[in-house]
């Protein structure tokens, strides 16, 4: 009995084999058409494939497309950076080039002055309340200015020091409104008309410059300097151009508007003119050297 269970269990794993065995043969076969059990197993494989491999491959996007966004946003990022840092270079170039061009007018205007010394300052400071009225330079009393020096630009003159300290000075614009703040001026032409710059209209931004003799022949664009007769400011100093001629209400004199050489608004790089006319007090121990302030002749 014990033998015929043997004999039986041999019998049905030889059959097995035969049938997979012929099960495989026939599945290796060339065929147009799977058999239905092929199909079901094929869909049911299918089946499962898809149902796992769509959720997979969309958490697999969701996950690339986090990963995408954030290199997006450091890259965003890196590129304002730079964006901030090109503007600020663009800037600094600008301000550089404007630097550049101003020191080379003062160079070549250094180069042309004979009858005085120039000594180059930068303003640090000015007031928007009196913004056309005056500004602080870095040179003071340690670099040789004194009150009344002539303060000009590369295009010509802008006022002069009104107050000095050890390292510091405030210069007097011509554009402030002060009865004191007078310029003996000419205007050169074939005989040259002289008179004095008192004033300053803001509505026109022209210098005023009266006591011009009514009979004089002044003509629109005709070149304005100082005439050097004031005693403070050096001769040949560039004023401005004349924009036009208005006669007094008696018709004796005439006053010039003259439009400045020089801007008053936009003022960085000036010049101090150390010039040698001084006098001395003698009720004072020390000799201090004072220039004649112009107009009180």
């Amino acid at each position: 009995m014990p033998q015929f269970f043997t004999n039986k269990r041999l019998i049905i794993l030889l059959g097995s084999i035969i049938v997979l065995v012929a099960l495989i043969g026939f599945s290796l076969r060339d065929r147009d058409n799977l058999s239905w059990p092929e199909q079901f197993v094929k869909d049911i494989v299918g089946l499962g494939q898809a149902a796992v491999s769509k959720p997979a491959n969309g958490f697999a996007g969701f996950f690339d497309e986090i990963k995408d966004l954030r290199n997006t946003y450091e890259e965003n990022k890196e590129l304002k950076a730079r964006i901030k840092k090109t503007a600020q270079l663009e800037s600094d170039v600008a301000r550089l080039q404007k630097d550049n061009e101003e020191l080379r007018k003062i160079l070549d205007k250094k180069q042309s002055l004979a009858d005085y010394e120039p000594v180059q300052a930068t303003v640090i400071a000015r007031n928007p309340d009196r913004w056309y009225d005056v500004i602080t330079i870095d040179k003071g009393e340690a670099n040789g200015i004194l009150p009344n020096m002539a303060v000009i630009t590369a295009e010509g003159l802008i006022g002069k020091v009104r107050n000095t300290s050890k390292f510091t000075s405030t210069v007097q614009l011509l554009s402030a409104h002060d009865s004191r703040n007078r310029v003996s001026a000419v205007i050169q032409g074939k005989s040259n008309v002289f008179g004095v710059i008192e004033g300053y209209d803001k509505e026109k931004k022209a210098l005023l410059m009266t006591k011009v003799p009514y009979d004089s022949k002044v003509k629109k664009g005709m070149l304005v300097t100082t005439s050097g007769k004031g005693g403070v400011f050096p001769k040949g100093l560039i004023i401005g151009k004349i924009k036009k001629m208005v006669p007094d209400e008696f018709g004796l004199t005439q006053t010039a508007l003259i439009e400045p050489a020089a801007s008053f608004n936009d003022l960085e790089h000036v010049m101090v003119t150390k010039r040698g006319m001084t006098m001395v007090f003698p009720e004072k121990k020390e000799r201090k050297q004072v220039l004649i302030e112009e107009g009180n002749l």
